[in-house]
């Protein structure tokens, strides 16, 4: 991308990707957005990582194919960098390990563009995110029983705490302060709250809390 076409306060991105076409596509359709700009492509476990470290990127866009080390190898090295799983997978393993391993965010290759966009600035921000499909997977983890026994029985007593200063438009920040966290173990209570509930942004969360009288 040309210097004059990235604004000062450009949002960072690292694409990692084994597939060029994929890349490029991606980046075409990033080059487009003022204040985004992609510092670097990689293809492999060990480009990624490098390019982290020389370019300390806001998010870095990983193909869950490059593994889940590379997404615990990025946190350890990087850990104020988010990561949004870009992938074909939707397999409730591939979803979970992902966000196990701390991803932030996971779309699936065949989500709009403007979704994509939206995907990337949310886990900038520090939000968690899913796309609509991975949200109902998700949903189908939890099974039954948490259906049948109300929809928040499964969340932890520290997940319903989060839950319910959602309710009232705290952003992860103030929660953190609250509850006496780091904001990045609110973003992973979030991931874990979205999985359970089946949903895929912090206002149909708070919805559903407030349906199921919390909050």
């Amino acid at each position: 991308m040309a210097a004059e076409q990235v604004a000062p306060e450009a949002l960072r991105v690292v694409l990692a990707d084994a597939h060029p076409v994929i890349r490029s596509g991606l980046r075409a359709v990033l080059q487009a957005i003022p204040d985004v700009d992609v510092a670097a492509e990689a293809e492999s476990y060990g480009d990624t990582v490098r390019a982290v470290l020389m370019y300390r990127p806001d998010v870095v866009v990983l193909d869950l194919d490059l593994g889940r080390r590379t997404v615990t190898e990025i946190l350890r090295s990087a850990p104020h960098t988010r990561i949004l799983i870009f992938t074909m997978s939707d397999a409730d393993e591939s979803i979970v390990s992902a966000l196990q391993a701390g991803a932030l965010g996971y779309v699936l290759k065949d989500a709009p563009h403007d979704s994509i966009l939206r995907a990337i600035r949310g886990v900038a921000a520090g939000e968690a995110v899913l796309g609509p499909t991975v949200a109902r997977r998700l949903s189908g983890l939890v099974g039954c029983a948490v259906r049948d026994s109300g929809q928040l029985s499964g969340l932890t007593g520290r997940e319903r705490d989060v839950l319910a200063l959602i309710t009232e438009n705290l952003p992860n920040s103030a929660i953190a302060q609250r509850l006496g966290l780091a904001p990045k173990t609110i973003s992973n209570h979030l991931s874990a709250i979205f999985a359970k509930l089946g949903v895929s942004s912090r206002a149909e969360a708070a919805a559903r809390a407030r349906h199921e009288g919390l909050g």
